[in-house]
């Protein structure tokens, strides 16, 4: 039999939804794009995202606050990628522990994994209360939810920082809703539970008596299948081998249908146009995910963005693209000739089209916003070793040629790749010094090594010995950290980070999170650059107030080039 026959026919409901923490910066595409795509296929579909709930927000800061209080400023860094590890994997302990000494003596352990530092039994359980207070919420809310939305099947969509809070909503429905199916899916299985590793089949042993069904990859496709019943009834687990790589003409799907969350509560609208990445960046997962690169044609790329703006009024776009390197360029002139107002945020490559300030100028123009740009070092031997085929030299034109234009530049880095000596690492804080004024925003987060799911996890698990993390403890967390036994150690790598961001506060390079800080940064960014794109703040009034939108990048004088050293000066007026 089916999972479940068509809904609509039957009354019954299809309930997907994003658990926290996810950072609610724009509303979610994956299960907006899954609901839009089972709803043209006839079924009955609720799409709910509780991280813009208040209660859940109030834990995450309070959270977080708690824990860069409990631990010296010298060891905090500024890597909420390290702040979401220690909280994923407390959140996990908290819901399987049995015993509470066991518990907290965990908890001591993983504090000092990540900071290098003991944090006292006072702090632990400071902590330990904020996800109890947590955890007693959530039960309250997905009790409300399921009362009213009454699913016959509860979808989630999952990733690293969500998957206790997925795994506790899962066992919960299975205590008190017993005949609501269960189905998960989700970016968590490109890495941590990437299929063929022992955290995957570990996760499934014991998950097998509340989750009912897992699709890994694109889900579209398996999804519809899995509820026509054209899948193999007997498997738990479905991957697109079960469909022959069969994945989305992204041409023959409709616009996303975000009718189902306040989209107030989010500063962007999601949008994107391609799928997949045709680079091979060797610590990346995104080729493993999505298979072959897909995009859509530009057009329909603009008709959606003209389409979302008249649904829902929003202007600022998150590109959820891995790349917009191979449209930017084209989508750029289209929306130039359409006389839209868009403002764009989204990844760009550093490449030799980015080292072109006539085109950066062009994008401007275009209505890109915020490149955010995966950089990642400074030393060429690490560029190399991550085969991301490109020189320092173009990181500092493709930086300067963005920042010329006025585009807000976001730079990420990784700090502590396998084989990184100190010499790599002064490199990169020299590269960042001379580029200071060109960055508006820095972020840097440490190596991540995962046994399966990275373009080059077969090649480190070849030259390197793997170890887990916290060996003793798998089950209460019931996925393990794994750490490649090579140099730099993960004690040196977490002492370079917090170095790396000594360095950034010293340059006066910002990381901002709250608007406060935003507000600061682009402050920064306005006195630095005449052609800067306008704040965050402005966007927001734009959209909130009803303010009318200031296209103010389509008021330029005809561009005059002048090269002063690499910068490229264009006039306009404001």
């Amino acid at each position: 039999m089916p999972i479940e026959q068509n809904s609509t026919v039957n009354g019954k409901k299809i309930l997907l939804a994003l658990l926290p923490f996810w950072t609610p910066l724009n509303p979610p595409l994956g299960i907006a794009s899954l609901k839009t795509f089972l709803q043209d296929k006839g079924y009955h579909v609720k799409a709910v995202d509780a991280n813009v709930d208040v209660e859940s927000k109030k834990i995450y800061n309070q959270y977080i606050e708690t824990l860069n209080r409990c631990a010296p400023k010298n060891k905090r860094g500024k890597s909420y990628d390290i702040v979401h590890d220690v909280l994923r994997n407390q959140m996990m302990a908290h819901i399987n522990s049995r015993d509470k000494r066991e518990y907290l003596e965990l908890l001591e352990v993983l504090l000092y994994k990540y900071f290098y530092v003991h944090f006292n039994n006072s702090q632990v359980l400071e902590l330990t209360e904020i996800l109890d207070e947590f955890y007693s919420g959530l039960e309250k809310y997905l009790i409300n939810l399921l009362d009213k939305e009454c699913p016959t099947l509860f979808g989630l969509s999952v990733f690293s920082s969500t998957l206790p809070a997925s795994v506790f909503a899962f066992k919960l429905v299975r205590e008190k809703y017993p005949h609501i199916k269960t189905v998960m899916g989700g970016g968590i299985f490109d890495d941590q539970l990437a299929v063929g590793t022992s955290n995957l089949k570990f996760f499934l042993e014991k998950t097998k008596d509340y989750i009912d069904r897992i699709i890994i990859g694109e889900g579209e496709s398996l999804f519809l299948k899995l509820l026509r019943g054209d899948l193999t009834e007997s498997q738990r687990v479905y991957t697109l081998d079960d469909i022959h790589q069969e994945v989305l003409e992204l041409s023959s799907v409709n616009i996303q249908d975000f009718t189902d969350f306040n989209l107030r509560e989010y500063p962007y609208m999601s949008a994107f146009i391609s799928r997949g990445c045709p680079y091979q960046c060797a610590f990346c997962s995104e080729t493993v995910r999505w298979g072959k690169y897909r995009r859509k044609t530009i057009s329909q790329a603009v008709e959606e963005l003209i389409k979302l703006n008249e649904n829902h009024n929003s202007r600022l776009f998150l590109m959820t693209d891995s790349l917009l390197n191979p449209v930017i360029t084209d989508l750029s002139r289209e929306l130039i000739k359409s006389g839209v107002s868009f403002y764009l945020d989204g990844y760009i490559r550093v490449d030799r089209n980015v080292c072109d300030m006539q085109n950066t100028l062009l994008w401007r123009r275009g209505g890109l916003y915020r490149a955010r740009l995966g950089v990642e070092s400074g030393s060429q031997y690490i560029l190399d070793s991550m085969n991301k085929k490109i020189i320092p030299g173009q990181i500092k034109e493709a930086v300067s040629s963005l920042a010329s234009a006025g585009i807000k530049t976001s730079t990420l880095w990784i700090v502590g790749y396998p084989g990184e000596t100190e010499e790599d690492f002064q490199q990169t804080l020299a590269l960042i010094e001379e580029l200071k004024d060109d960055i508006y925003e820095i972020r840097s987060n440490p190596f991540s090594y995962h046994l399966e799911g990275q373009v080059s996890s077969n090649i480190w698990a070849e030259n390197y010995k793997s170890t887990s993390l916290f060996p003793q403890e798998a089950e209460m967390l019931m996925t393990q950290t794994w750490i490649l036994e090579c140099e730099p150690s993960r004690e040196e790598v977490y002492n370079r980070l917090n170095r790396f961001t000594a360095h950034c506060n010293g340059l006066n390079i910002p990381d901002p999170y709250s608007l406060q800080e935003i507000c600061q940064a682009d402050q920064r960014w306005k006195s630095l650059h005449k052609n800067a794109v306008p704040s965050f703040l402005q966007l927001l009034e734009f959209k909130n107030n009803g303010i009318e939108f200031v296209d103010e990048y389509k008021n330029g004088k005809e561009f005059n080039f002048a090269r002063d050293v690499s910068r490229l000066i264009y006039e306009c007026e404001f």
